[in-house]
């Protein structure tokens, strides 16, 4: 495997690391509290972290053998395994984070060369390489740890990462026929994507951009527009 596919995965460890340092620092009966995305709790939250590495070794497996694996056996089997693990105590969730993004790297690391060239299909029906599911694995890593409202907030993703969390939502939106054109400017950063043709200018500061780009944000809080009025395009569903 190349050194740049590699690059991804020490981005993707130091987020899980990030995340697991916030979650052991939970005590139980807070694994229950809300979070940024209602009605899902901290638990929800959490166990969907684990089950999405799941997700992401099947898809890297099919990559591997070029046969077509779904993520998910069905979005019913998906939402049923995130409910059956919310309620566990904080040192089960830890450990199936954990054991599970193990997994997950090892799958990637051990992928043959040629399996990095396929594309596999999410659950949305969006095609990936291998190396774009690692910057899905990144964007829902950073995103979710923001979404447990336990003191790590979207301002506390490092720059470099929320530079290319962007990018990588960004490139996917762009490809959507219904994203509304705009144009995205993180005052704080010098950095500036376009999406579609033509549509207001959004700007603000980095964290702000990338809270209503991942649908976190309707009102885009902390963000300005040239639309008429300053009113702002319609918030991207969150991929």
């Amino acid at each position: 495997m190349s050194s740049r596919a590699l690059a991804p995965l020490g981005r993707i460890d130091e987020a899980t690391k990030r995340l697991v340092e916030t979650v052991s620092g939970l005590a139980d009966e807070q694994v229950a509290g809300s979070t940024l995305i209602p009605p899902r709790t901290r638990g929800h939250v959490i166990t969907h972290v684990a089950r999405a590495a799941d997700s992401l070794c099947r898809l890297l497996e099919g990559a591997r053998t070029a046969v077509e694996i779904p993520q998910y056996a069905s979005m019913h089997a998906r939402d049923a395994e995130i409910e059956a693990g919310a309620e566990r105590p904080v040192a089960d969730l830890v450990s199936d984070v954990v054991s599970n993004s193990a997994r997950l790297d090892t799958a990637a690391r051990s992928l043959p060369e040629a399996a990095w060239g396929r594309r596999v299909r999410l659950r949305a029906g969006e095609l990936r390489t291998p190396a774009g599911l690692m910057g899905t694995r990144l964007r829902e890593l950073e995103v979710h740890h923001a979404d447990l409202a336990a003191g790590y907030a979207f301002a506390d993703i490092p720059d470099s990462v929320a530079r290319w969390i962007v990018d990588d939502i960004h490139q996917t939106l762009s490809l959507r026929a219904d994203t509304p054109g705009m144009r995205l400017e993180a005052t704080d950063a010098g950095l500036a994507w376009d999406v579609g043709d033509g549509g207001p200018v959004v700007g603000g500061a980095l964290a702000d951009l990338l809270v209503r780009l991942s649908g976190r944000s309707p009102g885009g809080a902390g963000l300005s527009s040239s639309a008429e009025g300053g009113a702002m395009p319609e918030a991207p569903h969150w991929i």
